[in-house]
């Protein structure tokens, strides 16, 4: 009669050689771009910034350069564009393609009433692979938060 296979039974039939491999490091944080794509949205990454983060990144969208965009993706592992109803479309399009030529993840975080950001969220659902719409602007930190960012 067989015995039943155990949850760890995978850890424990490890060889000392092949546990050499095994990563036993804690995931430390992400480094999370987060850029407000209009002047509310702007306000609102600056709030959620003040608070402690790891490897977190807080931008405006329009005080950032091509070549500023640019270097600050290059370095990120997943980037936020956090919008309102006034949401640059340009912006965010040009972020995120920025993003999709690199294979960085993209989110987009829109804060207001449904039917008041509905041009944002047409601007943003072709560029962001998640998008989120909400009223309450602790989403956005409890997103950041759930990133490790």
């Amino acid at each position: 009669m067989a015995k039943p296979i155990l949850a760890n039974a995978c850890a424990l039939a490890a060889t000392a050689e092949e546990a050499a491999y095994r990563i036993n490091a804690e995931i430390g944080s992400r480094a999370a771009l987060i850029i407000g794509l209009d002047e509310d949205a702007a306000a609102v990454v600056d709030r959620v910034a003040e608070r402690p983060w790891g490897a977190a990144r807080f931008f405006h969208a329009e005080d950032l350069s091509p070549e500023q965009l640019v270097a600050e993706i290059d370095t990120s592992d997943v980037a936020i564009m956090v919008a309102t109803a006034d949401a640059d479309a340009a912006a965010a399009a040009a972020i995120a393609r920025a993003c999709f030529e690199r294979g960085i993840m993209t989110a987009g975080l829109i804060l207001g009433e449904q039917l008041a950001v509905a041009g944002s969220v047409a601007a943003l659902r072709p560029y962001a692979r998640n998008l989120m719409v909400t009223n309450d602007e602790e989403d956005v930190a409890e997103v950041l938060r759930a990133l490790r960012a």
